[in-house]
Formats: structure tokens, C-alpha cells, sequence
């Protein structure tokens, strides 16, 4: 009987991935020098390929990880925040504001403000709820495999700065690490948060399946030791599939999304 997960399966093991002629024969996804990619079409396997397993600051991905910390107890409050550019001694990347914004358009735009103001609101609520070393211990747990050794020890809850929503050199992590993260089942509330906010409507390659629900969370992250660089991050996926790129140095949001979309074959 005709099954129409292993046909979607099929094609875009082919389309994305590879064109298999023979048990021998593999070709890789075309990268430009530097990228790197990485995917599981559900599998549980990882496929990497380019600079995969290359380390750089994760950038705005940080704010997935925030989504697995908080992102139910913000999503069941409502929250807002109006984005002006500027609050305190923070500024968003985009200096003329993106207005009021609700927890998905703060995801989908990036709003480094609005995910301060909920973080700093979160932090006053551990620090009465759990104490400050249970807070803190809370927070490692959840942010460990993009630290490091670079959090100073201590049992106090560190500032809660741009650092934490992916400014700086602070968080780190590779396509493949991000990719194995996203893939552990106490992320798929993180997948799912990404399924309803961050789903757009790209078209795969002879419009096979029509519509299709791919999610992608972008950022621009530094490149450590070039003030004026940046690179790029994509993470998302469509179903069970879930991929991750980064871009190297001179890359940006939006030339994260016209390449994903080429790998991808996607259109829309």
C-alpha cells in the first residue's frame, strides 16, 4: 500500500541530500566554502557535511534555548513588550524598534529587548520561587552544552545580559552539536514552539506536496575577533526532519534564509 510518510522520506532523502545511483555512489549537498550543515530526516541519524562540526557563538539560536527554559510559562502569560530600539543600557539590532510584540513575534523577529525584559521578569520569579543556587543550577542545566567552561563558577545567578540572547562569544555550538540538541526528546516543545511560530510557506521542487509547513529560526551571530563580522545561523525543519546551517563571516539573516532555501530546492 502507498504510504506517504516513506514517499516524503524518500524524496527528500534524494532531493536534499544525496542522489543514489548505486550503494557506493553519494553526492553531498552543495556548500560554499565554509558553511555548515547538518541533518536527520528522523531517523535518529545525523548527517553532516562542510564545517558541520565547526564551533562559533550561536547567536540567536540562544533564544530556542530560552524557549525550552521559559517558553511555556511566557506562552501561558500572554506575554508582550513594546520594542523601541532602546531600553536601559541594551539596544535591539533593529535601532528603530519592532513595535509590541507577542512571544511569537519576538521570536520571529529576533527581539533581543522583549526576551530581556522576559527574562529579567523570569529571574525576579526563580529567585523567589527556587532560591538563587536552585535558579542558577536550573539555568546551567539547560544552557550547559553551549557554555563551555566561559560561565564563571559561583552559586549566584550571573548578569542576565545581551551575552544570554546570543551577543557576544558567550554561547557556542556547531551545526551538528545544535542538530543533536534540537533531536533530544526534552526539546520537542522547543520544535513545537518553533512549528507554530516560525512556520512559513515555501514550496518544495515541482511543488510535489504543495504547501508545506517548514519552520526556520534565523540569527546573526559576531565572529569573535571582527567587531564589524557577523555570520549566520538557520535552524528548522518540517515534520520529523530538523536541519541546522551556519554561514561563515560576511553572512547575515536574510543570507541565511535564500540559502536554506537553495539547499533545500525550496521556493516562496
Amino acid at each position: 500500500m502507498w504510504n506517504p510518510r516513506i514517499l516524503l522520506l524518500t524524496i527528500a532523502a534524494t532531493l536534499v541530500l544525496a542522489a543514489q545511483p548505486g550503494p557506493e555512489a553519494r553526492q553531498a549537498p552543495v556548500l560554499q566554502p565554509g558553511e555548515g550543515f547538518a541533518i536527520t530526516l528522523g531517523d535518529g541519524e545525523v548527517r553532516a557535511y562542510g564545517e558541520a562540526k565547526k564551533e562559533a557563538p550561536m547567536g540567536s539560536l540562544a533564544k530556542l534555548v530560552w524557549m525550552r527554559l521559559e517558553g511555556s510559562e511566557w506562552a501561558g502569560r500572554g506575554v508582550q513588550f513594546k520594542c523601541a530600539g532602546k531600553a536601559g543600557p541594551f539596544v535591539c539590532w533593529n535601532r528603530e524598534g519592532h513595535g509590541r510584540v507577542d512571544l511569537g513575534r519576538a521570536l520571529q523577529e529576533s527581539c533581543n529587548l522583549a526576551f530581556l525584559a522576559w527574562i529579567a521578569d523570569s529571574r525576579t520569579h526563580w529567585k523567589a520561587d527556587y532560591g538563587e543556587a536552585a535558579a542558577r543550577l536550573r539555568m546551567e542545566e539547560a544552557f550547559r552544552p553551549f557554555l563551555g567552561r566561559r560561565l564563571p563558577p559561583g552559586d549566584d545567578l550571573p548578569p542576565l545580559t545581551a551575552a544570554w540572547v546570543g551577543d557576544g562569544d558567550l554561547l557556542r555550538t556547531s551545526p551538528e552539536a545544535f542538530l543533536r540538541w534540537l533531536m533530544e526528546p526534552e526539546q520537542a516543545e522547543v520544535v513545537n514552539f518553533g512549528k507554530r511560530f516560525l512556520a512559513g510557506n515555501w514550496v518544495e521542487v515541482k511543488e510535489l506536496f504543495g504547501k508545506e509547513g517548514w519552520w526556520f529560526k534565523t540569527g546573526t551571530a559576531p565572529v569573535p575577533g571582527e567587531p564589524t563580522a557577523t555570520s549566520a545561523w538557520v535552524a528548522g525543519g518540517r515534520g520529523s526532519t530538523l536541519l541546522v546551517l551556519h554561514l561563515p563571516r560576511g553572512k547575515g539573516k536574510q543570507e541565511g534564509l535564500v540559502r536554506i532555501r537553495e539547499i533545500l530546492r525550496l521556493k516562496g
